[in-house]
């Protein structure tokens, strides 16, 4: 079977590109540009120059002794986290921002939930010089405030989403809106892989460089390039896509997603989903998407802004309903705990959306011989307010396990 885009933009039944008509010149443009930029050898340098000597690359792969005492098996973490701005999205609009010049476009628009792809977006344009416009849900500008404030510093107008749940879905309505209004000078800097095509294959060739990273990382260490299990939590999916790309057909390496189950999958308030979508269409891509009998979009829920997307990828679509990908659910506590598990036991503090993917350990029934790596896709700098409402409501929780 087949996990990379085929040239019509779809992975199995997923992915494609079904858009306004105002937007059909900027997707054509980029579809027939993209791939050409990116193989030229002046990108390539670019891009690896900036990824090394701006971004902080290659992340390290970290062994953690103490993680993988208490689960009996091998632990390692892609530190995705150590990254300049703090997360996995700047090796995505690195990319973008340098083919939005090749392009030249001079004013750059994006979407952000938890905001760490809105900083990476005004980090990126300030380093060129270019106009910066960063549409957030009103509700996520409340819980994300010091990523707001990065971004204002960085010279980027945060422009708040007022419509619908006002988070992420509602900036990326707002974001494709403005799009359709200045197609011509106007770059959108999706942050996941989500999106008409070529977004998908386009964030995810950028993301790519974490699994990329991983095989020789892993072969330092242990000798081996695959690992059993790679682990990276899932809500549009960008950090997922990237840690899988080089292994998706290595068919002994099980890649396994963790979406957010809010306060339940079945409660009403949640983001599971490949549990609760159906195949549909949401910014011009069919994907599996939360949404009622007549296809009106259920709003979901996380406690992680990142997260509570009410689609996912269409490459993750199809990864999980062909049985290519695992996935598991991680309640609100359970993420909330396994951050502190973390944080108490590495000495790392994990973004609200990374802890999900550390909740799975308890469920995987991993062997003392597997290899796990886990995608550290943020540090949790941005959460701390989240995590000391959860301390101050679980007074037990303050002292360390040891």
């Amino acid at each position: 079977m087949k996990y990379q885009v085929d040239e019509l933009g779809f992975y199995g039944d997923f992915g494609g590109a079904f858009i306004p008509e105002m937007l059909h010149s900027n997707i054509e443009t980029l579809k027939s540009e993209y791939k050409k930029i990116i193989a030229e050898a002046s990108f390539k340098e670019e891009f690896n120059s900036l990824l090394k000597d701006y971004v902080g690359r290659p992340s390290p792969l970290y062994f953690a002794k103490r993680l993988s005492e208490k689960y009996n098996t091998k632990i390692y973490l892609k530190r995705e986290d150590l990254n300049h701005t703090g997360a996995h999205k700047i090796n995505n609009t690195i990319g973008q921002i340098l083919l939005a010049k090749r392009l030249g476009k001079k004013r750059i628009i994006a979407e952000t939930g938890a905001g760490q792809h809105g900083v990476a977006t005004a980090t990126v344009c300030a380093l060129m010089g270019l106009e910066c416009i960063v549409y957030m849900g009103k509700v996520d500008i409340g819980r994300q405030a010091p990523n707001v404030a990065r971004m204002k510093m960085l010279g980027a107008e945060v422009r708040p989403a007022l419509s619908g749940s006002q988070t992420l879905k509602d900036a990326t309505n707002e974001a494709i809106r403005d799009w359709i209004n200045n197609p011509s000078n106007t770059h959108y800097i999706i942050g996941s892989v989500v999106g008409p095509h070529p977004y998908p294959d386009m964030v995810a060739r950028f993301q790519s460089v974490i699994s990329e990273e991983m095989k020789w990382q892993l072969k330092e260490h242990e000798g081996r390039e695959n690992p059993n299990y790679i682990v990276a939590c899932v809500g549009g999916g960008s950090n997922a896509a990237g840690a899988f790309y080089h292994y998706l057909d290595d068919l002994d390496v099980k890649i396994v997603a963790v979406e957010a189950a809010g306060k339940g999958v079945n409660s009403g308030e949640s983001a599971a989903t490949s549990v609760l979508g159906t195949i549909g269409i949401i910014h011009g891509s069919k994907t599996l998407l939360m949404q009622t009998e007549d296809g009106q979009i259920i709003e979901p829920y996380s406690i992680s802004a990142g997260l509570d997307y009410p689609g996912i990828g269409p490459q993750h679509a199809h990864l999980i309903s062909s049985g290519r990908a695992i996935v598991y659910h991680a309640s609100d506590e359970e993420a909330l705990a396994a951050a502190l598990e973390l944080s108490r036991i590495e000495g790392i503090i994990p973004a609200l959306e990374t802890a999900h993917a550390f909740a799975a350990l308890n469920k995987m029934h991993l062997k003392k011989e597997d290899i796990t790596i886990m995608c550290l896709s943020g540090r949790g700098d941005k959460d701390l307010s989240t995590f000391t409402a959860y301390l101050d409501k679980n007074p037990g929780q303050h002292k360390s396990d040891h």
